[in-house]
């Protein structure tokens, strides 16, 4: 027998009432009223709660814990309540009726099919987690976990209805308070409009803020310390180092590693068997100067002090968030070019990278064009025989700031000898151009943008860059993506629309069963991003040997063997064992 929960008659008279269901109506006792049997829900926004709930199990592009799946299907279950009224309540307005209580078999055959349709959700989720871990080799799994994920995801959903309910409560108070003064269509229209705008102001100028603003603040502390076996450059040829114009103490966290670490002229000559020389690195961190512009200037004055426009290849690396460079991107180009080289960069946040990812795109923005601007103007007024090659790379956000100093594909062709990106966020600008209007039948997995003439995509720079049957002359410009990188795929467009990269084929880390959900795929790839450099090389938002053919495609340099990328590759990104 089914508790009575709870007894009450349905509000038809509301306007904002929730809304009861249609299922048949069953008498409580010998007076006609009728029961809801669930404390406080709906059964249509139950059934819309558990068929959300249980597809977002299904894959997305990171294998995901217990704790986090739990929180997505809190999530989806909310989402699917919401609907679940919102659609009862269009479809007793287009039959004219008020709503009706459910009955308890309505609500015994929820409760039947939730055990059976949730308890399969959940078993096929593990194996499709399972088949994610294997296709990436990631041996983490935590049994207490995925044990967890049904109780969290209840938790959330609750703490999401009971906010949401809140809110109505709220929109009730003020409409009825708007009714003093103007009509009740009006004061209901009026008191939405309000409330909505309330809690957004809440959500992201408080809540939000607040918190970017205590974050900003614990990584301002950390700025100011040193990477573990990091040491101030004894070279001249270094940021920090003897005779620089950047303080060492001004370099930040990031900055400090950067020019306190990288191969050693001994080092690319002991790998290349070769005369090598100690390659230039130049940074200024935040305190270096007030404002982008002034950073950016002095870090060009201290790539130029130390004599980075007299070498032979010249880098411009537009960091992500609190000014990290990947040593993988700046190590590989310096192997590859004998450490005839120079390498230039600056810090514009103090923010982790993915929290830059979401509130600093502005700073990234200025900061990619005001430091290649500065570096343009001095190396476009040097003799044409004496300019070193002038290359630009980002991974990430850096990519986003990379990109802001180029209008396009001419622009980079024109100016550069060639560009390395990896991992660009979907936002991009140049990047969703390019992927946009790709060639008609090319992926956009790994579209082919004008036969490939100047900017190409890959996810394997080992195996070629296609199309691999085009000449690709003059300056290369090639993009590194991931079929499973989250930061490549991730946009708002998501909740409403299929992309077309879930309808094609899947990349080779990505399972067949990935299927695009209203809603549902959003919060799955949402979910994903902070965990996108969580997985090994050559998955997710983990770029690392890649580098290595990536910009041996790029720079084209000669005197190295295949068995000699190979060899780089493991000094890069040395094997696990």
């Amino acid at each position: 027998m089914t508790p009575d929960l709870h007894r009450s008659q349905p509000d038809s008279g509301s306007p904002d009432h929730e809304g009861a269901g249609s299922g048949g109506a069953e008498p409580a006792d010998g007076t006609g009223k009728r029961r809801r049997w669930s404390p406080h829900l709906t059964l249509p926004g139950c059934w819309g709660a558990l068929l959300l709930a249980c597809l977002s199990f299904t894959p997305s592009l990171l294998p995901r814990g217990g704790i986090l799946q739990g929180l997505i299907a809190g999530i989806s279950a909310a989402i699917g309540y919401g609907l679940g009224v919102v659609a009862a309540s269009t479809w007793r307005a287009f039959a004219d009726r008020e709503a009706r209580s459910p009955s308890r078999r309505s609500w015994q055959v929820l409760i039947v099919c939730a055990i059976v349709l949730f308890g399969l959700a959940f078993g096929f989720g593990q194996y499709w987690q399972h088949e994610i871990r294997r296709l990436m080799g990631v041996t983490d799994y935590n049994v207490l976990a995925t044990v967890a994920c049904p109780f969290v995801a209840a938790l959330v959903f609750w703490l999401l209805l009971l906010a949401g309910r809140g809110l109505r409560r709220l929109y009730r108070w003020f409409a009825r308070l708007l009714r003093r003064w103007i009509g009740p269509r009006a004061a209901r229209a009026v008191g939405w409009i309000v409330v909505a705008a309330l809690a957004w102001s809440v959500v992201s100028g408080v809540l939000l803020a607040g918190f970017v603003n205590a974050t900003n603040e614990a990584f301002s502390l950390r700025d100011n310390e040193t990477p573990e076996g990091v040491h101030q450059p004894t070279s001249a040829l270094r940021s920090g180092g003897p005779g620089s114009l950047v303080p060492w103490d001004t370099l930040g966290y990031q900055g400090r590693a950067f020019t306190g670490s990288g191969p050693t002229a001994q080092d690319i000559g002991t790998f290349t068997h070769r005369p090598a020389q100690e390659p230039v690195r130049a940074y200024a961190g935040l305190q270096t100067a007030d404002d982008t512009e002034a950073r950016a200037e002095r870090a060009v004055a201290d790539l130029e002090r130390a004599g980075g426009f007299e070498r032979a290849n010249l880098l411009v690396m537009t960091t992500t968030g609190s000014g990290w460079v990947d040593p993988a991107a700046v190590d590989s180009f310096e192997y590859l070019g004998d450490g005839d080289s120079a390498t230039v960069a600056m810090q514009y946040s103090y923010l982790p990278s993915w929290l830059s990812y979401l509130v600093d795109q502005s700073k990234a923005r200025a900061a990619g064009r005001d430091l290649f601007d500065a570096v343009y103007d001095v190396w476009s007024k040097l003799p044409q025989d004496r300019r070193p090659r002038l290359f630009v790379a980002g991974e990430s956000l850096g990519s986003f700031g990379g990109e802001t100093a180029f209008s396009g594909e001419a622009d980079l062709r024109n100016r550069t000898a060639g560009t390395l990106f990896a991992g660009p966020p979907n936002f991009n600008t140049l990047f969703r151009e390019f992927s946009d209007h790709r060639d008609a039948g090319s992926p956009e997995i790994e579209p082919v943008y004008k036969d490939g003439r100047t900017v190409r995509f890959t996810d394997d720079p080992t195996v070629g860059t296609p199309p691999a049957d085009q000449p690709w002359n003059g300056t290369r410009v090639l993009y590194l993506m991931h079929p499973s990188d989250p930061i490549v795929w991730w946009s708002p467009a998501l909740a409403l629309s299929e992309p077309d990269w879930i309808g094609e084929a899947p990349g080779g880390d990505v399972l067949d069963e990935m299927i695009w959900i209203p809603f549902v795929t959003f919060w799955q790839v949402t979910a994903d991003l902070p965990f996108s450099t969580g997985v090994p090389d050559g998955h997710g938002h983990t770029y690392k040997a890649a580098y290595v053919d990536g910009w041996n495609d790029v720079m084209r340099p000669s005197g190295f063997t295949p068995q000699d990328l190979e060899r780089l590759r493991n000094v890069i990104q040395p094997p696990e064992h």
